[in-house]
């Protein structure tokens, strides 16, 4: 019998894969995983929709009124939200690597993974990188519609730093939605799951508004909040201010999220019936 009609509960017994093996094994579903983005284009739309619809409903709806409370009218709110939604495009994007891989289990195509004799984490690791090639994407994106609605850029090197802090946050957030991709029973499951998650991460934080108006327990919410303290960092570093202490706060809630759902992914994906 050979390697590539072996199951995946024999597939398991092979012996370990050597890094190299890993990593090119990696390259090849990263290739594979762009191939099929390239036969669907459709499925770039959330990247290109979402940092459009989302900056200028904030900025044309909410920005007069919220400005106005930052001192300034609508150009004001513009530099005050765009660094924000730059600090949610890691977190949309990790909800899209859940649920797309949700769907390739239940496609039968993990199973034709699992079946092959290639590194377990390969799958996963080449799954996060093309999500982050499409977060890069819709940050582009975001960028463009910025500057079209307003937005001064003061510091390009603050620009790309904010864009890779995003990054390392947005794959460790990966990992708890390849979680739930794993664990979930179909992509809705995965979708509803990330509503309750996502919603109160994204609203009861500092990138739409300032938090000094919200009430007390809220505001205790919003300083243990990642994403408060990822907006408050981007701001920091594109607009001028104290970044170091929400710096580091973005930093540990990365390395912690990492460390911990990395090996849960990697462990429900090898052992998934």
């Amino acid at each position: 019998m050979t390697a590539a009609t072996l199951s995946p509960a024999a597939a398991k017994t092979d012996t370990p894969i050597p890094l190299r093996a890993h990593l090119r094994h990696t390259g090849a579903l990263i290739r594979r995983n762009l191939l099929w983005i390239r036969q669907d284009p459709e499925s770039m739309f959330d990247a290109i929709l979402f940092p459009v619809v989302f900056t200028l409903l904030f900025v044309y709806v909410f920005g007069g009124s919220i400005g106005k409370s930052l001192g300034g009218g609508q150009d004001q709110y513009v530099q005050y939200v765009i660094p924000g939604l730059m600090a949610m495009m890691g977190m949309n994007m990790a909800q899209g690597v859940g649920t797309g891989f949700n769907q390739d289990f239940n496609s039968g195509v993990m199973d034709r993974f699992r079946s092959l004799p290639i590194g377990r984490g390969s799958v996963l690791f080449a799954k996060i990188a093309v999500e982050l090639m499409r977060m890069l994407f819709a940050t582009v994106v975001l960028m463009v519609v910025a500057l079209l609605v307003g937005y001064e850029i003061n510091s390009w090197s603050g620009l790309l730093a904010s864009v890779g802090l995003s990054v390392v946050f947005g794959s460790a957030l990966m990992w708890v939605f390849l979680t739930l991709g794993v664990m979930m029973k179909n992509a809705q499951s995965v979708q509803a799951m990330g509503f309750l998650v996502l919603m109160p991460l994204q609203f009861g934080s500092s990138i739409f508004a300032p938090t000094a108006s919200m009430p007390g327990w809220l505001r205790a919410f919003t300083d243990y909040n990642p994403l408060s303290s990822l907006a408050d960092t981007a701001r920091g570093l594109m607009e001028g201010g104290p970044v170091a202490h929400d710096l580091w706060v973005t930093l540990i809630w990365s390395v912690g999220l990492t460390a911990v759902m990395a090996p849960v992914a990697i462990h429900k994906f090898r052992t998934k019936s």
